[in-house]
């Protein structure tokens, strides 16, 4: 079974000056989506599923069985991690109970006090159960799952403390946000990217890698950017995909109703969105991953 705790990848990643996508999953379609991308090109591939997702699936439990069975149905062979996405503590613990193999325990709403303490807690936990954890320092603008942050710059203090934690990748404000970027954007800061990865050699995260510049994550992932997380783009392909069908007629063309039928357009548009990213991001093929794994 190719599940794993996604350490190893991402710290290869780090070292190797590329970074792995983390796609998130919102049904049974976006899941085989994903994993026939990282099939077809034969790279590893994180899945994750926000607090908001995992809810309108019908809990963690199920959304790890799914991920897990449909690895399975579908014969995958890449190493795959199943993670949470900007969970909260109490999340956090529950995806940890469920089998997920990588959670995030994003405290960045908490004092940073409060943040560190908890995030304390989830790293033991986790690590006692093999189980890899992602945390966050500065907030990631716009919002997520109710959650909204004005994507302040993280502290670079901060961000060695949290380090300290042995927490397995850190997710650090730099200007990025969640969703569709403004156009009075103004960018990521690389000034402090910098300082954040002159000072820890912990694998960095970039959220809200939908929308920003090719050129700016590609040369963030040269300054320490390891694991970037991707949805507004598939979201935007599906949407469109499916659009075009319906647009066209299709869905009144003998059984074109059939949501077998009636999806397809959009869920390929996921997989075809998944390879785009995934070359251009540099992801090493399995062969070139740690044999640990």
């Amino acid at each position: 079974m190719p599940l794993v705790h996604g350490t190893e990848l991402v710290q290869a990643a780090r070292k190797g000056h590329y970074a792995i996508g983390a796609f998130n999953t919102n049904n049974l379609e976006w899941t085989r989506a994903i994993l026939k991308g990282a099939q077809d090109l034969n790279v590893p591939v994180i899945i994750q599923t926000s607090m908001g997702a995992a809810k309108y699936m019908g809990g963690y439990e199920l959304c790890q069985k799914l991920i897990e069975s449909m690895v399975k149905a579908m014969d995958i062979t890449v190493p795959v991690v199943i993670h949470l996405d900007h969970g909260n503590y109490e999340a956090a613990k529950e995806a940890i109970a469920a089998g997920y193999n990588s959670v995030m325990f994003d405290g960045h709403d908490l004092p940073f006090a409060e943040n560190l303490e908890k995030a304390k807690e989830i790293v033991k936990l986790a690590h006692s159960k093999g189980i890899s954890v992602e945390c966050e320092v500065g907030s990631i603008g716009g919002e997520e799952d109710g959650v909204i942050g004005e994507g302040e710059l993280a502290s670079v203090e901060e961000v060695k403390t949290m380090a300290a934690t042995g927490v397995d990748f850190l997710a650090a404000g730099i200007g990025n946000i969640h969703g569709q970027y403004p156009d009075n954007w103004k960018g990521l800061h690389f000034d402090r990217l910098q300082e954040i990865g002159n000072a820890v050699d912990v694998p960095l995260v970039l959220h809200g890698g939908s929308g920003i510049p090719r050129e700016q994550v590609q040369k963030a992932i040269t300054m320490g950017i390891s694991k970037l997380n991707i949805n507004t783009e598939c979201q935007l392909a599906f949407a469109k995909a499916t659009r075009e069908y319906i647009e066209a007629g299709k869905d009144k063309q003998g059984k074109g109703y059939d949501p077998r039928k009636l999806l397809k357009p959009g869920t390929d548009a996921i997989t075809d969105t998944f390879k785009e990213i995934t070359g251009w991001i540099g992801t090493k093929s399995v062969k070139m991953v740690p044999e640990e794994l």
